[in-house]
């Protein structure tokens, strides 16, 4: 939300009368931040009323800085419609640009109220679903209160080319050899077990695991250890349930729909483990990120925080 600023909502104001009269090419109008500030008002409100709430100006004064900052620009910002008022692509990339700059001043003001030392910026965090639901949100629950500039660009994968396309700073990923041009550390061993619900165990015998009706990720992790496990132990199942992800696996168990084998991470209340662990099948937790990163406060903050917080006994 916009922030209700005597000294901001002068220089909206002033940047609306002070719009070039004559302006001979739209490359010569340079952007401000009042003028993103009424993109971005528009674009969240999408309606002349609703942003004139936000900026704290009349509709026409909104109406009439609309249709100077397209012309000054030489391109549609938005399109009326019965929904309102919806932004271009070029409004969209606007406002986006509009956030960050929205951050980076909370960040300033934030800085100010506590001497200087703040943490802001942005960090974009991959990891897969699993370890998202798992792990990575109670952790983060326990210490971002502490960063309130900092902001996370969060993506699930389960692939490392995220890091090496430059799309991610940080990624937890399962794993034995994490790539030898990442640098990161281990946190943690991570052990499979064959689980079931309560309710399934009801009605089978839990001592024939070839038996049971077993749920397994599908192809686009066919050297995951549980279906290696599986294959060697078991190479007479073939799983009545394909998941393309492993919470999608673990959420089928707990259903009731059948078996699987488990990270321990994933086994909760509800859920029985059938086996030890499976040895020689374990993996581990690793916290990745690029060498270039590690100049960036941002980044070596959320990790070493991650680092601390993802540490398993």
């Amino acid at each position: 939300m916009l922030r209700d600023d005597a000294h901001y909502r002068l220089a909206f104001t002033h940047s609306i009368w002070a719009f070039p009269q004559v302006i001979n090419a739209a490359t010569h109008y340079r952007l401000d931040f009042p003028d993103l500030a009424l993109i971005l008002a528009l674009v969240r409100g999408g309606s002349l009323a609703r942003a004139s709430q936000l900026l704290k100006v009349d509709v026409s004064t909104v109406f009439r800085a609309v249709r100077r900052l397209e012309a000054a620009l030489g391109q549609q910002l938005f399109e009326k419609s019965r929904a309102g008022y919806l932004p271009t692509s070029l409004a969209q990339t606007l406002a986006e640009q509009a956030e960050r700059a929205e951050q980076a001043l909370e960040a300033a003001r934030i800085g100010v109220e506590q001497g200087g030392a703040v943490v802001s910026g942005t960090v974009r965090l991959t990891c897969t679903d699993s370890v998202l639901q798992g792990l990575l949100l109670p952790a983060l629950a326990q210490f971002m209160p502490n960063y309130p500039a900092l902001t996370i660009e969060l993506s699930t994968s389960n692939d490392f080319a995220n890091l090496s396309r430059r799309d991610a700073d940080i990624a937890l990923r399962l794993t034995r050899t994490p790539p030898e041009h990442l640098v990161g550390r281990e946190l943690a061993k991570i052990s499979y077990r064959v689980c079931a619900s309560e309710r399934y165990l009801q009605n089978i015998d839990a001592s024939d695991l070839a038996a049971m009706t077993w749920i397994a990720p599908d192809d686009f992790l066919p050297d995951h250890p549980t279906v290696v496990w599986r294959r060697q132990h078991l190479p007479s199942v073939t799983p009545g349930y394909r998941c393309n992800s492993m919470l999608s696996v673990t959420e089928l168990v707990r259903a009731g729909l059948g078996v699987a084998a488990l990270p321990d991470f994933l086994i909760t209340e509800g859920l029985q483990a059938l086996s030890e662990p499976l040895h020689g099948y374990d993996t581990a937790l690793w916290l990745l990120t690029r060498p270039d990163c590690r100049a960036l406060r941002s980044v070596v903050t959320l990790f070493d925080e991650l680092g601390r917080a993802l540490r398993l006994p």
